[in-house]
């Protein structure tokens, strides 16, 4: 069975603001030493089970010629731009409608375009048993993320290490975002795993769980999935697709389904879900700071500092993320990270939508 993939390209990178601004978001950014943008690697790391003909982008209009720019070679009908945010289920239905058109049945993986891989071998071995337990029944597959530490920020799944499908497990419960010491908990019981938003699922299967648990969505999806390759096709998306209700796949499917199987990742995997990431990813120097740009530090530590041609001297400086862009420079504590999307807001706010 063929193996496609729907790349979810579509979110704005708030939390990486000032780099990512609305015309230029994360997944167009390069984060790492080897100066690929995120999506690229994206694209990169599955190759191996999937051709680029076959790997669809779901993103914006405004992103489209971005996704042309840097994946050179991908079909421009492969890119699939939604009149409006939507959540994940429409968006991973209008990608099912797309490839429906062009197979009766196929093996679909669902990733999205702004995580990072250490280990691509071992994520692409993960990936083919998936695609191996997606294919062996009305499976739906997700990739859980082997927790080291525990995390407050992501959703967990909980698994039944007595019931397998090959060499995934049965899904027990989704369950939300703990404290701090249920996740020390989830943690030290080692039958949890952090909700990656990683998908493997066969066409047909989805579209059963879709006709099952939206079944609202799925006749609005199918409408769309029509007109796709006709003259028509642009206006009966625009006419529709703004009418499906915004719910995510977990929610929506995930969370009701049955057959639901996990495998655990260990591959190196970051979500790059702000600027602390950056630490983690990027090569420090001997006092722990991440440098780009033409920087000095003196007495520094601790720290990410980005810049451009403008020298920036950094003296003292404990724990700081600073980053300065052409027309805005972010100056924030690390333990204040989170808080950067209330810059946007003030900036929304005041009518400033220049630096967004």
């Amino acid at each position: 069975m063929k193996t496609t993939a729907l790349i979810m390209a579509g979110g704005r990178g708030e939390r990486f603001w000032p780099r990512s601004r609305r015309n230029l978001p994360k997944q167009f950014l390069s984060m790492t030493d080897d100066g690929k943008t995120m999506i690229q690697l994206t694209v990169e790391r599955i190759r191996p089970l999937v051709e680029l003909e076959d790997v669809y982008i779901a993103t914006n209009a405004s992103y489209k010629a971005l996704v042309l720019e840097q994946l050179p070679g991908l079909p421009e009908q492969n890119i699939l731009c939604e009149p409006v945010g939507r959540n994940t289920a429409p968006c991973i239905g209008l990608g099912a409608a797309h490839i429906a058109k062009k197979y009766e049945d196929a093996v679909m993986l669902v990733l999205p375009s702004d995580h990072l891989i250490k280990r691509n071998d071992v994520f692409a071995d993960t990936l083919r048993a998936a695609v191996g337990v997606a294919e062996a029944g009305e499976n739906l597959v997700t990739i859980g993320i082997t927790p080291n530490y525990p995390e407050t920020g992501y959703g967990y799944i909980r698994y039944s290490k007595e019931t397998r499908q090959g060499e995934a497990y049965a899904v027990e419960r989704f369950v939300e975002k703990p404290d701090r010491e249920t996740a020390k908990q989830y943690l030290a019981e080692g039958t949890y795993l952090w909700n990656s938003g990683m998908f493997v699922w066969k066409l047909s299967t989805i579209w059963k769980n879709f006709a099952k648990y939206l079944p609202e969505m799925k006749a609005g999806l199918e409408t769309i999935g029509t007109a796709v390759g006709t003259p028509r096709e642009d206006d009966v998306l625009q006419e529709v697709f703004p009418r499906l209700a915004s719910e995510s796949i977990d929610y929506g499917i995930m969370e009701k389904a049955e057959n639901i199987f996990i495998l655990p990742g260990d591959f190196g995997w970051d979500d790059v879900g702000s600027w602390l990431a950056v630490g983690r990813i990027r090569k420090t120097d001997g006092q722990n700071n991440v440098l780009s740009g033409n920087v000095v530090s003196v007495g520094s530590s601790d720290c990410v500092i980005q810049g451009g041609g403008k020298l920036i001297a950094a003296v003292g400086l404990r724990d700081m993320i600073v980053v300065d862009t052409e027309d805005a420079t972010l100056i924030c504590a690390k333990e204040s990270a989170g808080d950067i999307k209330k810059v946007l807001e003030q900036l929304r706010d005041a009518g400033r939508d220049e630096y967004l």
